[in-house]
């Protein structure tokens, strides 16, 4: 169709021309009128599209709300103003519309976009790949209908939309977008909304990380939930909530105490400047358990509580939320060597332990798992005195013995000595075996030191056991020395029978005076006064002038004993000189 403008300003040219009133060319008044033409006809911005001043009329926790001059108010993001200089009622703002929220409310920039008015605004925007506003005007065929001063397409995927709902939400709405490609030979002008959002979101949380520092409380938001933690926003920028900063109480996962969209306190507790990673905690909001520890649990209290982990070393018991005490590995049982914790608890088990020694300052509770069942060896010195026949089985071989368990929790020792009487043994296992059940007497018993000494040679009956049941103390017998010292001998009283002999200070010394030298013989000189005495006493009386001298003690020499003490329980037998 053509413009009766365009054409009335031809004829008038040409009835000008001929009448020669200027002399300025057709090319050039057509140039003129085409622009005045365009002007006339440029399309008029939309309010929308336009700066406005604002009216700032409430502040919410993460919006500042504001009076725009429409009957809707419009909301700006709280992280659009630094976080040292927030708004205040009363404030004003210029402002531009960029669309309307799912609630129907303007959604403010403080940014100044403008929408294209011809095809020389749209080069100019792709060349510089600025911002410009368009209107959504419908749904097509892949996308978006999308009016920039001329009919532009934006893919569904450039759109930032999930699905078709979200798509006819946009219809008749204002969008920042940008112009990804043009062609203004064939008017084709395709653009992206996504990519302005994205970069908008990555501008804010920029923004809002240069302006957190460690130990600030923010309030935030869980986005998502993960096995190890949550992601939480707060107030435009990501931060992780480890699972191990939800509670002072171990959690297992997350998803047991928190929910997606959930609302949070926490405070920041670190910040990577590189990464651009925020770690927050939730517990350190809260009373640390341990700091009323000290006077709440003291030694020897039992207490009870759940398996919360298991190490090499032993296993961690959760006595209350947040206080965990360590049951350690030797501390598991009386009974046997404990391999791996896991062969006596499992986590989630709940125990009874008592508590061996609390360090508050260290953050410690040593617990005693084989304390709680009771102490075996309580009344072991009355159950396995010396003398006591026992009865067990072999728990443990060593080179130089067996033990043997006498109830559970104690055990005995067999020295290889005490194993066998009728032949050296040079092991154990040559006579013995593992979990063989064996009867054996108690030697010894040492409570303080746990150590009890076992003998099963001295069950078996021996020459020595006839002996005894043969004789009794009093009795008169014949043995020979084996060995001498000054106070005690040991005497053989038969094959594989000894006895000791102690020895009286006056026998020794009669035994040492008979063994010395007489001095008649030592001298060179005969006494003659003496010899004359000694015989003229022998003559008047008949008697001896002194007793016949007994032969002195020595090793293989056979003499008479009387039977001082018979031990048949202990197997000893002592002796004296006739």
């Amino acid at each position: 169709m053509s413009n009766p403008n365009i054409s009335d300003a031809n004829t008038s040219d040409t009835n000008t021309a001929d009448a020669g009133a200027t002399e300025s060319s057709p090319a050039e008044s057509f140039k003129d009128i085409f622009s005045e033409y365009e002007h006339s006809h440029r399309r008029k911005a939309e309010p929308g599209s336009q700066r406005r001043e604002g009216t700032v009329i409430a502040i919410t926790a993460d919006s500042v709300v504001l009076d725009v001059g429409f009957k809707t108010e419009g909301v700006l993001p709280l992280t659009a103003f630094p976080a040292d200089k927030p708004p205040k009622p009363g404030d004003k703002l210029q402002v531009t519309i960029k669309g309307r929220d799912p609630e129907g409310y303007y959604e403010l920039t403080r940014g100044k976009v403008e929408r294209p008015t011809d095809w020389v605004s749209l080069e100019k925007a792709f060349a510089e790949k600025s911002t410009i506003i368009g209107t959504v005007t419908g749904v097509v065929k892949g996308g978006l209908s999308v009016d920039v001063g001329v009919r532009a397409f934006m893919p569904a995927s450039r759109s930032g939309t999930h699905d078709a709902a979200e798509l006819e939400k946009l219809v008749e709405q204002e969008i920042r977008c940008r112009i990804i490609k043009l062609d203004v030979d064939d008017e084709d002008v395709v653009v992206d909304r996504r990519a302005v959002a994205e970069d908008e979101e990555r501008a804010g949380k920029e923004r809002r990380f240069s302006e957190l520092k460690e130990g600030d409380v923010v309030q935030g938001e869980i986005r998502s939930l993960t096995d190890y933690g949550a992601f939480v926003d707060i107030g435009g920028a990501d931060a992780l909530l480890h699972v191990g900063e939800i509670s002072w109480h171990r959690v297992a996962k997350p998803a047991d105490v928190l929910t997606v969209g959930q609302q949070i306190e926490t405070k920041i507790i670190k910040i990577d400047e590189e990464k651009h990673r925020i770690a927050i905690s939730m517990k350190q909001l809260q009373p640390h358990p341990w700091d009323a520890v000290a006077g709440k649990y003291t030694a020897g209290e039992r207490v009870r509580g759940t398996v919360s982990r298991i190490a090499d070393f032993g296993a961690f018991v959760e006595i209350e939320p947040g206080i965990e005490g360590l049951i350690h590995i030797s501390e598991m049982s009386w009974a046997k060597r404990v391999r791996t914790p896991s062969d006596v608890v499992k986590v989630g088990d709940t125990v009874e332990a008592v508590i061996l020694g609390v360090s508050a300052a260290e953050r410690r509770i040593s617990l005693g798992l084989k304390q709680a069942l009771g102490d075996p060896w309580a009344g072991a010195d009355q159950k396995f005195a010396p003398g006591t026949v026992i009865e067990g089985p072999v728990t443990n071989l060593t080179k130089f013995g067996a033990f043997v368990q006498l109830t559970e929790g104690v055990e005995g020792m067999i020295h290889i000595s005490e194993i066998s009487a009728e032949k050296r043994i040079n092991h154990p296992q040559e006579v013995l075996r593992s979990g063989q059940v064996v009867k054996a007497q108690v030697l010894a018993l040492d409570t303080e030191k746990r150590l009890i000494r076992l003998s099963m040679k001295q069950l078996v009956p021996t020459g020595l056991d006839e002996y005894v049941a043969e004789h009794k103390e009093g009795d008169i017998v014949t043995g020979r020395f084996i060995e001498v010292s000054e106070s005690r001998a040991r005497v053989e009283l038969g094959e594989g029978m000894q006895a000791i002999c102690r020895i009286p200070a006056e026998s020794s010394a009669k035994e040492k005076a008979a063994s010395a030298p007489s001095s008649s013989t030592s001298s060179t000189k005969p006494d003659l006064s003496s010899l004359g005495s000694m015989l003229q006493a022998r003559w008047k009386s008949g008697a001896p002038t002194s007793e016949a001298k007994p032969e002195a003690m020595r090793a293989g020499q056979i003499r008479e004993f009387r039977i001082a003490k018979l031990d048949a329980a202990a197997k000893k037998i002592e002796v004296e000189l006739t």
